[in-house]
């Protein structure tokens, strides 16, 4: 039985990591009809996505510092039953308060990926770890893609709240095999938790996401916007020095600040962002009216059967990515993934009329987001000590938010300045897509060159203290820790 909790382990925590994903994409289908379903205003009901966008940014390196501390696997499950109670709250709920709060609790599975990645290093040897991490990191791209037609399924031909029940489901199930199959790693780092470094950087990140996703509905100069990001200045700038100050740090900034693991977190942001230009993009232009004269027309199921390939092939890619690390190096794999992206942009620049060129476009960003999201990882795991994984991969995961944020909030930009009347309604034109994806693309190109900045990998850091060597057992493990 022990044997098989063991080969299961990497399964289920890629199921955990695949659930974090389709929590995050379900409500999309539901957005247009919920102010009529609530009751609720249509600003109300975009705070079902602003709260599960901040409550993950906020969550996420909190969770991942909480992780290191006091067990990863006991973190982990806190945030899976999170998630899972935000669902089962959702379901039974139309208040559109109580949905908000549901989907903010939702937000704390964003934390499962870099702990679930934290975990297999401590337990795999060294030559299983590599496509372990490439699968958990695949996990964010397939989760997406198979969530959002799912959910449109759902909508379509049942009940919305059908939706939320499936989900709690799926999160019963990938809770209770996390908690069986999941062995708590043997490495901490023990001390008293920053809570004011951790509330510190909870409101800094509050009001810098709160104003980039809300400034194109306050506008971006008005006095609450203008406010929000003279706060996040402000708060950050006495949050970093609280840090620099601090025993036992949230967040350690002297190694955040060394360039094998900053530039990793710069790479991962502007990856972020010119990865979500795909699907953000994506999504609109097929569902354009075909008055427009480019676009398709296509449902919402549709839609999201478009972005399905793409899904599938980082499912297949993923060790693909994890043997060009072993045999090159992440850097190498990172810097390949980005300009993957970028030839891809060309292709959605070439051609965003037919069909068949969408979907490839989007399979060849898809392709390059599974090498540069496998590459990420790796790259911290190998510059970080093994106490400070869990909540430096958290940090890592932190900018690909903040990075996703900043995209949606430039995307909407772009497409509210390019705009035609169709049929009396204002429709983004083929221009201002085709704008969007020269952005997206040129910002894959910047983290190409951020990628290739990295310092090249010293010898490797592991040592049987911080790693359980291949057939060792779980006591001897303890016992090097």
């Amino acid at each position: 039985m022990a044997a098989l909790r063991e080969r299961l382990a990497i399964p289920v925590l890629a199921f955990g990591g695949i659930l974090m994903a389709v929590m995050q994409t379900v409500v999309v289908p539901l957005l247009p009809d919920l102010p009529r379903l609530t009751g609720a205003s249509a600003g109300a009901v975009s705070w079902m996505v602003t709260a599960t966008l901040l409550a993950g940014a906020v969550l996420t390196p909190v969770l991942g510092r909480a992780g290191d501390m006091y067990g990863k696997r006991r973190v982990l499950l806190m945030a899976l039953g999170m998630m899972t109670v935000g669902s089962l709250m959702c379901a039974l709920t139309s208040q559109i308060g109580v949905l908000i709060v549901a989907r903010a609790l939702q937000g704390a599975a964003a934390a499962v990926v870099p702990l679930s990645i934290s975990i297999l290093r401590d337990e795999l040897p060294p030559e299983r770890t590599g496509s372990a991490v490439a699968l958990m990191s695949s996990t964010v791209g397939i989760g997406a893609a198979l969530g959002l037609p799912l959910a449109a399924l759902v909508v379509q031909y049942a009940n919305w709240h059908v939706m939320f029940w499936a989900t709690t489901a799926l999160g019963v199930l990938g809770t209770a095999l996390a908690w069986w199959a999941v062995r708590e790693s043997p490495v901490r780092q023990p001390g008293r938790f920053d809570t004011l470094g951790a509330f510190g950087l909870a409101a800094g990140l509050v009001c810098l996401l709160l104003a980039v996703s809300q400034g194109g509905t306050w506008g971006w100069t008005s006095p609450s916007v203008l406010g929000l990001f003279a706060g996040c200045a402000a708060i950050l700038v006495l949050w970093w020095r609280q840090q620099l100050r601090a025993e036992r740090p949230l967040v350690d900034l002297r190694l955040a600040a060394r360039p094998r693991v900053a530039l990793p977190h710069v790479a991962a942001l502007l990856t972020g962002f010119s990865f979500y230009g795909n699907s953000l993009v994506t999504a609109q232009l097929v569902q354009a009216p075909k008055a427009t004269g480019y676009g398709l027309g296509l449902s919402i199921v549709a839609t999201g059967l478009c972005l399905l390939p793409g899904g599938v092939t980082m499912l297949l890619l993923s060790p693909v990515s994890a043997r060009i690390s072993a045999a090159r190096g992440p850097r190498v794999t990172l810097a390949l993934g980005t300009a993957i992206i970028a030839s891809g942009y060309v292709l959605r620049i070439a051609d965003s009329r037919d069909l068949w060129a969408i979907i490839l476009g989007a399979t060849v960003c898809s392709i390059g987001t599974t090498f540069a999201y496998s590459a990420l990882p790796t790259l911290i795991l190998r510059a970080v000590p093994a106490g400070q994984t869990a909540s430096a991969n958290g940090v890592n995961v932190l900018m690909r938010t903040v990075g996703q944020a900043v995209c949606s909030a430039a995307v909407a930009a772009v497409l509210v300045h390019h705009t035609s009347l169709v049929a009396g309604a204002p429709v983004p034109t083929l221009h201002g897509y085709l704008l969007a994806f020269v952005m997206a693309g040129t910002v894959a190109l910047v983290a190409c060159a951020a990628a290739l900045s990295i310092p090249t990998d010293p010898a490797s850091r592991e040592t049987p203290r911080t790693r359980r060597p291949a057939g060792a057992s779980r006591d001897e493990a303890l016992e090097g820790a």
